[in-house]
């Protein structure tokens, strides 16, 4: 992906494996939300090809996603996403805000309004099921008693919920998060967790996230991949990224000395594997 002469993504190839939970991780600057625009339609790759295969309910196909026009591939590809800042309909109600996520489905339901109009079997069943959809997210999410409030009006991290419950009324195959942990406390991120893992293994969505939050990444990724400054600098487990050197050199730097400023070694041990003094364990 370029800019005028910047090379904001180069030649970056990995692979998103069905069911699993891949996550994106760098330094700041790396390249990671550009990817996500790439791969969700905001943003249409200067050039190479993202391929989505997909075998969910029986319905399977290839989607070609760069040639797919942007505001079509929640739609068509069934890729869904939340954004680094919260991008609800604060003045909505929590439930219009996941009935709105199931607007095209609702639209073509009711012939573009002619069915609703006339409130049609079609339509009013088409209706149901989308309020029961909503229901189910909202109770996944611990958010049944606030169905009626403003989306505004929620604490932070129950909007975060929201978000994440909204895209996942669109039944999608891949489910992309920025940055979902992003000013959660501790407690709420471990529920984000086993949110996390629970749509992975229940729903078996792929779920592709950035996070800077490492604690999250380590506990719950079945893959990740590592970017800097526009290239991917490694591809693997948990424990295999822990133990790359370029990944520690890409967050620590090459200190001139043995050890590393405490401060900076305790921040970035649950990366690198680092303990408090800067030695790595092999």
């Amino acid at each position: 992906m370029r800019f005028g002469g910047l090379v904001a993504i180069d030649d970056v190839s990995f692979d998103i494996r069905a069911g699993d939970i891949t996550a994106v991780i760098g330094p700041n600057g790396a390249g990671k939300t550009t990817l996500f625009n790439c791969i969700t339609g905001f943003y249409r790759p200067t050039a190479g090809r993202m391929t989505l295969r997909s075998g969910k309910d029986g319905q399977g196909g290839e989607f070609l996603l760069e040639q797919i026009p942007g505001y079509r591939i929640a739609q068509q590809a069934r890729v869904a996403r939340t954004f680094q800042n919260i991008r609800l309909f604060a003045g909505m109600s929590v439930l219009e805000n996941l009935m709105v996520a199931q607007h095209n489905k609702l639209m073509k339901a009711s012939a573009f309004s002619f069915a609703g109009l006339l409130g049609l079997p079609g339509y009013r069943r088409a209706e149901r099921e989308a309020v029961e959809k909503a229901k189910f997210w909202l109770d996944r999410v611990g958010l049944t008693a606030q169905a009626d409030d403003s989306a505004g009006s929620l604490p932070y991290g129950g909007q975060r919920r929201l978000e994440i419950a909204r895209a996942m009324c669109i039944d999608p195959v891949i489910l992309c998060l920025d940055e979902p942990a992003a000013g959660l406390n501790p407690r709420e991120s471990q529920e984000l967790n086993q949110l996390l893992r629970a749509i992975r293994d229940e729903h078996r969505t792929s779920v592709l996230l950035i996070e800077h939050d490492m604690s999250v990444v380590m506990q719950i990724s079945d893959h990740i991949v590592v970017l800097d400054h526009g290239k991917k600098i490694a591809d693997g487990t948990p424990d295999q990224i822990r133990s790359d050197e370029t990944v520690i050199r890409a967050y620590l730097g090459e200190p001139e000395e043995d050890d590393l400023p405490p401060e900076i070694a305790a921040d970035l041990a649950s990366v690198t594997g680092a303990t408090a003094t800067g030695e790595v364990r092999s």
